[in-house]
């Protein structure tokens, strides 16, 4: 599985375990839909979960005027996944990861997605790396 293909599916198991607070297996399971299983996709899932508080507290720090109840639930679940990334993922070159989620909410977000999700990366980018 690639790599872009493996972080768009680890975004719809976050979006699953956010809103449907299923287990982390299940929502991998449900977005392979019987493909085969990828590591990648795993270690993104996993670590974004298992390290949820630390990769909120950073954004957070980052959000003008909002709060993290009041992101929309896919703007919410693709920073974690991308901050997770930047933070966990060091083989993986930073820009990248921006890149990455700024072409993912194209997709998945609304209108503003792109331009908010590149807006708080880029502070984490600034202030972390």
């Amino acid at each position: 599985m690639k790599r872009r293909t493996a972080r768009e599916k680890a975004l719809q198991a976050l979006f699953q375990i956010d809103i449907s607070k299923v287990e982390i297996v299940d929502a991998i399971d449900h977005v392979l839909d019987e493909e085969k299983s990828d590591p990648y996709l795993s270690k993104l899932v996993e670590g974004t979960v298992q390290n949820q508080q630390e990769i909120d507290n950073v954004i957070k720090a980052h959000l003008e005027k909002w709060t993290m109840d009041r992101l929309a639930p896919v703007d919410r679940s693709l920073l974690r996944l991308a901050v997770f990334e930047m933070l966990h993922c060091k083989e993986v070159p930073t820009n990248v990861v921006l890149d990455e989620a700024i072409e993912i909410a194209k997709i998945y977000g609304d209108d503003q997605s792109s331009r908010f999700i590149n807006g708080v990366l880029s502070k984490v980018k600034q202030n972390y790396l």
